[in-house]
């Protein structure tokens, strides 16, 4: 990740939304959902299960095509975006078999799939590249070792490391304090505070508002669209959170409790 962010960055747009409406089979997961994020910013992206958070995700990605809307990545189309490796994603729960003997080394090289050959050959910038994401993440002296060897907050680190190693501008986070332990949270949130300063955008879906609250620069309220959007300051509002959670009071650690809500999208 490119340490330089100049001044004048600072109002260049990274994520631009406007009005995205996605469905399944005429199912609507996202409608009207509209976001801009500027370079060097942390937004939490907040809201119960099922109310979009992962649909926007899967569409600022490209992995869903929205039925209407625009969306831009660094002013360009997501599909050019995605041939920039301008855009990480690290998921709450990696579809990974870790039986398989695939070494931490293994998994962070993964990140610079899109800057290799067809043949998946890595250059000495490939290599350089992974051994400073480990250094970041304080894995480097685990890299032999079995992924599934890992502890659950080791493994977050690593594959927060894939995503470093990829060197992308917009980094898009799912739960990543969820099951983790208190040194890799520690270490994880200075990392997100160093990014930022760094001139990368970090969107983060979490039910925890402390986290939110504590180095979130914005936030946005979803439940099937965009609900409010702005400052944490002004957004985190019992209104707000009201309207989010549907009267539900929200656990500060973890959101809402009612189990009838948590249903996986």
């Amino acid at each position: 990740m490119n340490p330089i962010f100049k001044s004048h960055e600072k109002d260049f747009m990274r994520i631009e939304a406007d009005q995205v409406c996605v469905d399944y089979n005429g199912t609507v997961a996202l409608y009207d959902a509209s976001l801009n994020l500027k370079a060097g910013s942390i937004c939490g992206l907040v809201g119960m299960n099922g109310a979009g958070k992962s649909t926007f995700f899967k569409a600022l990605m490209g992995f869903v095509r929205p039925s209407r809307g625009k969306i831009r990545i660094n002013g360009i189309k997501v599909n050019q975006a995605q041939k920039e490796q301008s855009v990480a994603y690290v998921p709450q729960n990696e579809g990974i078999d870790y039986s398989f003997p695939v070494s931490v080394w293994d998994v962070v090289m993964m990140g610079r799939y899109g800057a290799m050959n067809i043949f998946r050959i890595p250059r000495e910038s490939d290599r350089r590249a992974v051994v400073h994401a480990l250094e970041r993440v304080d894995l480097l002296d685990l890299r032999e070792r079995p992924i599934g060897s890992l502890s659950g907050g080791q493994r977050k680190r690593a594959f927060l490391a894939r995503a470093i190693a990829q060197r992308a501008s917009v980094l898009l986070l799912d739960e990543p304090f969820s099951g983790v332990d208190v040194p890799t949270e520690k270490l994880m949130a200075e990392l997100f505070l160093q990014f930022r300063q760094e001139g990368h955008t970090i969107l983060i879906s979490t039910h925890d508002l402390n986290h939110v609250r504590d180095f979130c620069d914005f936030v946005v309220l979803i439940n099937k669209t965009v609900l409010a959007y702005g400052e944490t300051s002004e957004v985190f509002t019992s209104e707000n959170l009201n309207k989010t959670f549907g009267g539900i009071p929200p656990n500060p650690l973890s959101g809402p409790t009612s189990s009838k809500d948590f249903i996986n999208e």
